[in-house]
């Protein structure tokens, strides 16, 4: 096991294209970190770069206390899982799991110890005769991470390792891979654009945009204290509601009015967030997770000025919890279409009378009906604030 430093790391490619910028990591002996982004943000390239398969153009890389940018792959002492688990099918599941310890002449005992303790590990041990075509999915995954387990290196790196299953079966393989990672203890780097994974997995996530390291911090801390929209936009499902807003009232007295709508804010909001004072009359982002509204109907006693009247567009009963959407004829934050990129923009398409939809999660005992209207309570304490010009978080 060992810690791995990414120190001031850039990969530009020969046509110019700059895929890492100055990258800065530092992850922990033991620790789970997962790389997330849209689709080109660089986190793929980040990984190869760890592993030796892209060379980094300056910067320095260490794995352990030792300088690795022109060392070979192979003497790294690392095992990368990949998407397509790279089996090979002639191969029994035993021959596939020690093939790379044959390949370093490890003793035959050896290999046959390790490989069964591996195939034990991971529920393997009555397929060790069987070839991949023969295996699920997940079967075949666990292969791949047995081939890694055995040659017990200094880290993992797991590139996308659960793309190609199924929902169900992504779901019940993160969680063996997280409880495997913690039992083993190895230092790993993981590699997703599923944010729901990374939250899940991770120790801490690096959350990563046109090759640019945006925050890199606890699942939790991600979630509570978005350091930029970007942040705020990526992480969550559904996404943060983002819109153009204005912070009026007195410290007193706050309000923020976004739209033809205008509701009061919690005083606690200032005192944890001591910079919001200069932006009174002034346009912010405001930013509200979808969890942080409640149907009025279920949630009873709200004063008036913390409820948001609007009528509902669409209905997703998901049995333990109502996916609201509603128009409002407030503007998004317009330049998170720029902000995101392939399968991952977001683009806001104005309805027929010129209003924007957005997303509230509410108790399934929700009385809404799509067409009618309906009051939703809104956690105005629990509002983000972002400077429109820059992005980033209003806080200090």
């Amino acid at each position: 096991m060992a810690e791995v430093v990414l120190d001031q790391v850039n990969k530009v490619y020969p046509n110019g294209f700059h895929a890492i910028v100055d990258l800065n990591l530092e992850i922990a002996d033991g620790e789970f970190l997962v790389l997330v982004g849209p689709s080109g943000c660089g986190k793929s390239t980040a990984l190869r770069m760890v592993a030796g398969l892209e060379d980094i153009s300056s910067g320095e890389l260490r794995i352990g206390d030792r300088l690795v940018n022109d060392v070979h792959p192979k003497d790294r002492d690392i095992a990368m899982v990949f998407q397509n688990y790279a089996l090979y099918p002639h191969m029994t599941v035993a021959e596939n799991i020690g093939f790379a310890l044959k390949l370093a002449k490890v003793p035959k005992e050896e290999i046959n110890d390790r490989v069964r303790k591996a195939a034990a590990t991971l529920d393997l041990a009555e397929q060790l005769d069987r070839k991949p075509g023969q295996l699920s999915g997940g079967q075949r995954q666990r292969v791949a991470m047995g081939r890694a387990i055995v040659r017990q290196p200094k880290a993992f790196l797991m590139d996308e390792p659960l793309s190609n299953l199924d929902a169900k079966l992504r779901v019940q393989m993160r969680a063996e891979i997280a409880t495997l990672q913690r039992d083993l203890g190895v230092t790993t780097v993981y590699v997703t654009h599923d944010q729901v994974e990374a939250m899940t997995m991770g120790d801490r996530v690096a959350v990563l945009k046109r090759g640019y390291l945006q925050q890199v911090d606890t699942p939790q801390n991600l979630y509570d204290s978005p350091d930029n929209v970007f942040v705020a936009g990526f992480i969550g499902s559904p996404s943060m509601n983002l819109m153009n807003a204005t912070l009026g009232g007195t410290a007193d007295a706050p309000t923020i009015t976004f739209g033809s709508h205008t509701l009061a804010v919690d005083r606690s909001v200032l005192s944890v967030r001591p910079a919001l004072a200069s932006y009174f009359g002034q346009r912010v982002v405001v930013g509200l997770r979808p969890e942080d509204l409640e149907d009025a109907s279920v949630q009873t006693g709200a004063p008036e000025d913390r409820i948001l009247v609007v009528r509902t567009a669409l209905m997703e009963s998901l049995g333990s919890e109502i996916i609201l959407h509603f128009p409002v004829d407030a503007e998004p934050y317009s330049i998170m279409e720029a902000e995101f990129e392939g399968d991952d923009a977001i683009t806001a398409v104005p309805n027929d009378e010129g209003h924007f939809n957005y997303v509230a999660r509410v108790s399934p005992r929700s009385a809404a009906r799509i067409g009618e209207t309906v009051g939703l309570v809104v956690d105005t304490g629990r509002f983000h604030f972002f400077d429109p010009t820059s992005g980033l978080a209003i806080r200090d």
